[in-house]
């Protein structure tokens, strides 16, 4: 709303595809949020789609400096979690398990406290710590019967906590506990549990196959990642504001006006599709 209402437009179609394309596409939804980014860098709701973006290419470090930047924006703590796991990403779970006992845990709701166990759980595992990490997970949300949109994940990240201790039994039981709660099939707690009982499956379609069906795909991906590419400026953006941020080496593109640029582009767009 605080865009022009052509510009507005723009930005949102992008993050339309940020939305469309993150689970499955998550290269091509990084490319169209930078897309966004350069078009409206002051708004919170693109910095966090463009934080998202990042962490689902794994690209961390950007990703947390998106996150901050929202952060700062809105006064929100909801981005806190993610903000934690980033922390893992970047190889510093010790930062993780601080952020787990900050007061901003607190006014996360019930869903982001999940989360940030989840988290804090995870942390845990990656210094080693497999049995804090199983006493971190063990909450009335893990006890409850009732399902929750968080439940499955719950559940599944008890059951693989288990299962990495050694206590295979208890991992069974629990990874069936997930597949009870997991009616979208959110994880794989299906094929954990077949493997665990020596089951194998067979990809029915011959590997031949599915090269060229992936080929396909790629090339009907194609020009569509060329257009995001093309209006997506190489250097990358930094927020003055933003301490997080490391300084772009001199002799950089950093003093381009790319949301001009990028304007120009679409606008050239929309003349060829009237041509």
């Amino acid at each position: 709303m605080s865009l022009p209402k052509g510009l507005a437009e723009e930005v949102s179609k992008n993050l339309v595809m940020v939305a469309r394309l993150i689970d499955e596409e998550p290269e091509q939804a990084y490319a169209y949020s930078r897309i966004a980014l350069r078009l409206a860098s002051r708004v919170a709701a693109v910095r966090e789609a463009a934080g998202f973006a990042a962490y689902a290419t794994q690209k961390y470090s950007e990703a947390l400096a998106e996150f901050r930047a929202a952060k700062r924006m809105t006064g929100s703590v909801e981005l806190w979690p993610v903000m934690a796991d980033c922390e893992r990403g970047l190889g510093r779970p010790e930062r993780a398990l601080t952020m787990a006992g900050e007061p901003e845990v607190a006014k996360l709701d019930k869903a982001g406290q999940v989360e940030m166990r989840l988290v804090a759980a995870g942390a845990r595992r990656d210094l080693g710590q497999l049995d804090a990490a199983i006493v971190t997970l063990q909450s009335p949300e893990l006890a409850s019967s009732s399902v929750q949109p968080w439940t499955a994940r719950l559940r599944y990240a008890y059951a693989d906590a288990l299962l990495a201790a050694g206590r295979e039994d208890e991992a069974r039981e629990w990874f069936g506990k997930t597949l009870e709660a997991d009616k979208d099939g959110a994880t794989d707690a299906s094929d954990r549990l077949a493997e665990l009982d020596g089951v194998e499956f067979v990809d029915a379609m011959h590997e031949d196959e599915a090269d060229e069906a992936d080929e396909d795909d790629d090339e009907a991906d194609a020009a569509e990642v060329a257009a995001a590419e093309r209006a997506s400026d190489q250097a990358e953006y930094y927020d003055e504001d933003d301490e997080e941020y490391e300084p772009l080496d001199e002799g950089s593109e950093a003093d381009i006006d790319v949301t001009d640029e990028v304007v120009a582009d679409l606008d050239d767009d929309r003349a060829d599709d009237k041509a």
